[in-house]
Protein backbone atom coordinates (compact mmCIF):
# COMPACT_ATOMS: atom_id res chain seq x y z
CA UNK A 1 0.00 0.00 0.00
CA UNK A 2 1.12 3.65 -0.92
CA UNK A 3 1.88 5.56 2.16
CA UNK A 4 -1.13 7.30 3.78
CA UNK A 5 0.31 10.83 3.43
CA UNK A 6 -1.81 13.71 2.26
CA UNK A 7 -1.17 14.36 -1.59
CA UNK A 8 -2.00 17.27 -3.23
CA UNK A 9 -3.05 17.33 -7.41
CA UNK A 10 -3.02 20.40 -8.63
CA UNK A 11 -4.81 20.58 -12.61
CA UNK A 12 -6.42 23.92 -13.80
CA UNK A 13 -9.27 23.74 -16.32
CA UNK A 14 -9.98 26.38 -18.80
CA UNK A 15 -13.39 27.53 -19.98
CA UNK A 16 -14.21 25.97 -23.08
CA UNK A 17 -16.92 24.21 -24.90
CA UNK A 18 -15.78 21.09 -23.64
CA UNK A 19 -15.77 22.15 -19.89
CA UNK A 20 -19.65 23.75 -20.60
CA UNK A 21 -20.65 20.18 -21.05
CA UNK A 22 -21.10 19.83 -17.56
CA UNK A 23 -24.81 20.24 -16.40
CA UNK A 24 -25.58 22.14 -19.26
CA UNK A 25 -25.02 18.98 -21.55
CA UNK A 26 -27.52 16.99 -19.10
CA UNK A 27 -30.27 19.83 -19.32
CA UNK A 28 -29.43 19.99 -22.99
CA UNK A 29 -30.04 16.38 -23.81
CA UNK A 30 -32.95 15.97 -21.04
CA UNK A 31 -34.71 19.09 -23.51
CA UNK A 32 -34.07 17.38 -26.53
CA UNK A 33 -35.72 14.49 -24.98
CA UNK A 34 -38.66 16.06 -23.52
CA UNK A 35 -39.47 18.72 -26.77
CA UNK A 36 -37.30 17.40 -29.81
CA UNK A 37 -39.83 16.83 -32.59
CA UNK A 38 -38.12 14.23 -34.54
CA UNK A 39 -38.42 10.70 -32.77
CA UNK A 40 -34.95 9.61 -33.98
CA UNK A 41 -33.42 12.77 -32.30
CA UNK A 42 -35.21 11.96 -29.04
CA UNK A 43 -34.05 8.71 -29.29
CA UNK A 44 -30.38 9.41 -29.70
CA UNK A 45 -30.84 12.29 -26.79
CA UNK A 46 -32.01 9.10 -24.61
CA UNK A 47 -29.24 6.87 -25.80
CA UNK A 48 -26.28 9.95 -25.07
CA UNK A 49 -27.98 10.32 -21.62
CA UNK A 50 -27.59 6.80 -20.85
CA UNK A 51 -23.74 7.12 -21.33
CA UNK A 52 -23.00 9.99 -19.41
CA UNK A 53 -22.85 7.91 -16.29
CA UNK A 54 -24.51 10.83 -14.51
CA UNK A 55 -26.95 10.35 -12.28
CA UNK A 56 -28.32 13.67 -13.36
CA UNK A 57 -29.65 11.68 -16.72
CA UNK A 58 -31.73 9.50 -14.53
CA UNK A 59 -34.89 11.76 -14.21
CA UNK A 60 -35.43 13.14 -17.69
CA UNK A 61 -35.16 9.39 -19.03
CA UNK A 62 -37.46 8.20 -16.33
CA UNK A 63 -39.72 11.57 -18.01
CA UNK A 64 -39.59 10.09 -21.09
CA UNK A 65 -40.78 6.33 -20.25
CA UNK A 66 -44.29 7.93 -20.90
CA UNK A 67 -43.00 9.42 -24.84
CA UNK A 68 -45.67 8.49 -27.34
CA UNK A 69 -43.30 7.19 -29.66
CA UNK A 70 -42.14 3.20 -28.97
CA UNK A 71 -38.65 4.21 -30.60
CA UNK A 72 -38.18 6.91 -27.79
CA UNK A 73 -39.38 4.54 -25.13
CA UNK A 74 -37.07 1.65 -26.08
CA UNK A 75 -34.31 3.74 -26.69
CA UNK A 76 -35.30 5.06 -22.68
CA UNK A 77 -35.57 2.21 -21.41
CA UNK A 78 -31.61 0.63 -22.49
CA UNK A 79 -30.36 4.39 -21.90
CA UNK A 80 -31.68 3.52 -18.23
CA UNK A 81 -29.89 0.26 -18.91
CA UNK A 82 -26.87 2.05 -19.65
CA UNK A 83 -26.70 4.18 -17.01
CA UNK A 84 -26.97 1.36 -14.29
CA UNK A 85 -28.44 3.93 -11.15
CA UNK A 86 -31.12 2.91 -8.39
CA UNK A 87 -33.25 5.04 -9.32
CA UNK A 88 -33.39 4.16 -12.99
CA UNK A 89 -34.66 0.55 -11.95
CA UNK A 90 -37.61 1.88 -9.74
CA UNK A 91 -39.00 3.89 -13.27
CA UNK A 92 -38.26 0.52 -14.94
CA UNK A 93 -39.88 -1.44 -12.99
CA UNK A 94 -42.73 0.56 -12.89
CA UNK A 95 -43.54 0.14 -16.49
CA UNK A 96 -42.92 -3.50 -16.97
CA UNK A 97 -46.87 -4.14 -18.12
CA UNK A 98 -45.77 -1.42 -21.07
CA UNK A 99 -48.29 -3.41 -24.30
CA UNK A 100 -45.26 -2.47 -27.03
CA UNK A 101 -43.21 -5.70 -27.17
CA UNK A 102 -39.93 -4.02 -28.55
CA UNK A 103 -40.09 -1.74 -25.61
CA UNK A 104 -41.24 -4.58 -23.47
CA UNK A 105 -38.06 -6.71 -24.08
CA UNK A 106 -36.26 -3.38 -23.68
CA UNK A 107 -37.45 -3.13 -19.74
CA UNK A 108 -37.15 -6.24 -19.14
CA UNK A 109 -33.47 -6.53 -20.25
CA UNK A 110 -32.54 -3.28 -18.69
CA UNK A 111 -34.00 -4.22 -15.26
CA UNK A 112 -31.71 -7.16 -15.74
CA UNK A 113 -28.80 -5.74 -16.13
CA UNK A 114 -28.84 -3.38 -13.49
CA UNK A 115 -29.88 -6.15 -11.24
CA UNK A 116 -27.06 -7.89 -12.12
CA UNK A 117 -25.11 -4.78 -11.74
CA UNK A 118 -26.29 -4.31 -7.82
CA UNK A 119 -25.42 -8.08 -6.80
CA UNK A 120 -21.97 -7.81 -8.32
CA UNK A 121 -19.38 -8.66 -5.84
CA UNK A 122 -18.13 -5.79 -4.23
CA UNK A 123 -14.25 -4.92 -4.15
CA UNK A 124 -14.93 -2.89 -0.56
CA UNK A 125 -17.50 -1.33 1.68
CA UNK A 126 -17.88 1.96 2.14
CA UNK A 127 -19.37 4.77 4.50
CA UNK A 128 -19.90 7.97 2.94
CA UNK A 129 -20.45 10.92 5.15
CA UNK A 130 -22.33 13.72 3.99
CA UNK A 131 -20.63 16.10 1.80
CA UNK A 132 -19.48 19.22 3.77
CA UNK A 133 -19.31 22.32 2.07
CA UNK A 134 -16.35 24.56 3.49
CA UNK A 135 -16.85 27.50 1.17
CA UNK A 136 -20.06 28.75 2.19
CA UNK A 137 -20.74 29.84 -0.97
CA UNK A 138 -21.86 26.22 -2.88
CA UNK A 139 -25.48 26.05 -4.05
CA UNK A 140 -27.14 23.48 -1.48
CA UNK A 141 -28.50 21.74 -4.47
CA UNK A 142 -24.76 21.29 -6.15
CA UNK A 143 -23.33 19.78 -3.03
CA UNK A 144 -26.17 17.20 -3.41
CA UNK A 145 -25.65 16.68 -6.83
CA UNK A 146 -21.63 16.58 -6.09
CA UNK A 147 -22.42 13.66 -3.58
CA UNK A 148 -24.78 11.59 -5.38
CA UNK A 149 -22.54 12.30 -8.15
CA UNK A 150 -19.60 10.97 -5.86
CA UNK A 151 -21.62 7.65 -4.57
CA UNK A 152 -22.60 6.42 -7.97
CA UNK A 153 -18.41 7.04 -8.93
CA UNK A 154 -17.70 4.93 -5.71
CA UNK A 155 -20.17 2.23 -6.59
CA UNK A 156 -19.17 2.14 -9.91
CA UNK A 157 -15.09 1.45 -8.76
CA UNK A 158 -16.65 -1.30 -6.93
CA UNK A 159 -18.31 0.10 -3.13
CA UNK A 160 -20.88 -1.41 -1.89
CA UNK A 161 -22.46 1.45 0.33
CA UNK A 162 -23.14 0.94 4.13
CA UNK A 163 -26.04 1.70 5.68
CA UNK A 164 -26.58 5.10 7.43
CA UNK A 165 -26.25 4.88 11.22
CA UNK A 166 -24.89 1.18 11.20
CA UNK A 167 -23.74 -0.04 14.17
CA UNK A 168 -20.16 -1.47 14.99
CA UNK A 169 -21.47 -4.84 15.23
CA UNK A 170 -23.54 -4.91 12.01
CA UNK A 171 -20.86 -3.67 9.86
CA UNK A 172 -17.83 -6.28 11.14
CA UNK A 173 -20.63 -8.89 10.52
CA UNK A 174 -20.54 -7.54 6.79
CA UNK A 175 -17.17 -7.20 6.38
CA UNK A 176 -17.08 -11.11 7.61
CA UNK A 177 -19.23 -12.26 5.42
CA UNK A 178 -18.33 -10.34 2.08
CA UNK A 179 -14.58 -10.92 3.02
CA UNK A 180 -13.67 -6.97 2.12
CA UNK A 181 -11.96 -4.16 3.66
CA UNK A 182 -14.37 -1.31 4.92
CA UNK A 183 -13.70 2.20 4.47
CA UNK A 184 -14.92 5.33 5.59
CA UNK A 185 -14.91 8.79 3.31
CA UNK A 186 -15.39 12.15 4.46
CA UNK A 187 -15.35 14.57 1.44
CA UNK A 188 -15.20 18.69 1.76
CA UNK A 189 -15.84 21.62 -0.78
CA UNK A 190 -13.17 23.95 -0.15
CA UNK A 191 -11.82 27.12 -1.66
CA UNK A 192 -8.10 27.55 -2.96
CA UNK A 193 -6.34 30.74 -2.53
CA UNK A 194 -6.35 31.18 -6.27
CA UNK A 195 -10.19 31.42 -6.74
CA UNK A 196 -10.66 27.63 -7.86
CA UNK A 197 -12.28 24.63 -5.81
CA UNK A 198 -10.60 21.86 -3.94
CA UNK A 199 -12.40 18.67 -3.22
CA UNK A 200 -10.55 17.04 0.04
CA UNK A 201 -11.03 13.45 0.65
CA UNK A 202 -10.44 11.91 3.93
CA UNK A 203 -10.24 8.53 4.20
CA UNK A 204 -10.64 5.81 7.52
CA UNK A 205 -10.39 2.30 8.25
CA UNK A 206 -13.99 1.31 8.91
CA UNK A 207 -15.36 0.17 11.42
CA UNK A 208 -12.77 1.09 13.54
CA UNK A 209 -12.14 4.36 11.92
CA UNK A 210 -8.23 4.71 12.27
CA UNK A 211 -6.86 7.76 10.25
CA UNK A 212 -5.67 6.92 6.92
CA UNK A 213 -5.02 10.00 5.32
CA UNK A 214 -6.28 12.42 3.27
CA UNK A 215 -6.36 13.25 -0.79
CA UNK A 216 -6.83 16.56 -2.36
CA UNK A 217 -7.80 17.56 -6.22
CA UNK A 218 -7.87 21.29 -7.01
CA UNK A 219 -9.52 22.95 -10.19
CA UNK A 220 -10.05 26.79 -11.44
CA UNK A 221 -11.29 28.48 -14.03
CA UNK A 222 -14.74 27.86 -14.38
CA UNK A 223 -18.14 27.57 -12.98
CA UNK A 224 -18.55 25.41 -9.34
CA UNK A 225 -20.76 23.32 -11.26
CA UNK A 226 -17.77 22.25 -13.86
CA UNK A 227 -14.99 22.38 -11.54
CA UNK A 228 -17.27 19.77 -9.17
CA UNK A 229 -18.03 17.53 -11.97
CA UNK A 230 -14.42 17.08 -13.03
CA UNK A 231 -12.77 17.34 -9.52
CA UNK A 232 -14.85 13.81 -8.72
CA UNK A 233 -13.38 11.22 -10.73
CA UNK A 234 -9.73 12.50 -9.88
CA UNK A 235 -10.09 12.56 -6.64
CA UNK A 236 -11.34 8.86 -6.43
CA UNK A 237 -8.49 7.77 -9.12
CA UNK A 238 -6.29 9.28 -6.12
CA UNK A 239 -7.85 8.01 -3.27
CA UNK A 240 -8.18 4.38 -4.57
CA UNK A 241 -4.63 4.36 -5.23
CA UNK A 242 -3.61 6.19 -2.19
CA UNK A 243 -5.25 4.29 0.04
CA UNK A 244 -5.27 1.02 -1.87
CA UNK A 245 -8.86 0.16 -1.82
CA UNK A 246 -9.70 -3.45 -2.75
CA UNK A 247 -11.07 -6.24 -1.96
CA UNK A 248 -8.57 -8.86 -0.67
CA UNK A 249 -8.58 -9.41 3.77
Amino acid sequence: MRLPTALLLFFFLLPSAALAQGDTRITFLGRQLEKGRDPRARSQAALVLGATEDPEAVPPLCGALKDPSELVRAAVAKGLGALLEPGGLDCLQAVKGEADATVQAAVAESIKAIKAYQARRPRFYLSLDAVKDKTGSVPADLVKVTEARLRSKLVRRGALMAPEKESKAAAKGALKKLGVHGYRITAEIQATDSGGLRLAILCMTYPEQSLMGQVEVNAAGAPPADLLKALIPRAIEEAAATFDWSSET
